[in-house]
């Protein structure tokens, strides 16, 4: 009886792991551009905003499961 072979395990994308994050319901989440530097002539309120999170198109998404294996 030969040995069984597992298939290798898949390998996360560790920049990927830091930028999204994964919600209950299976999206990704990831920050909004924008908010780097550059900021003095941003009012508070545009600034606020670009502080959320964003939920990641789903157009963009079959892209960012690929890279996050494990993730749900």
């Amino acid at each position: 009886m030969p040995e069984q072979q597992d298939m290798p395990k898949l390998k996360t994308r560790k920049a990927a792991a830091k930028r999204f994050k994964v919600t209950g319901s299976g999206k990704f989440l990831r920050r909004r551009a924008f908010r780097n530097h550059l900021l003095d002539h941003k009012s508070p309120k545009r600034k606020r905003y670009l502080g959320t999170m964003a939920v990641v198109d789903e157009r963009d998404a079959d892209n960012v499961a690929l890279m996050l294996p494990y993730s749900g």
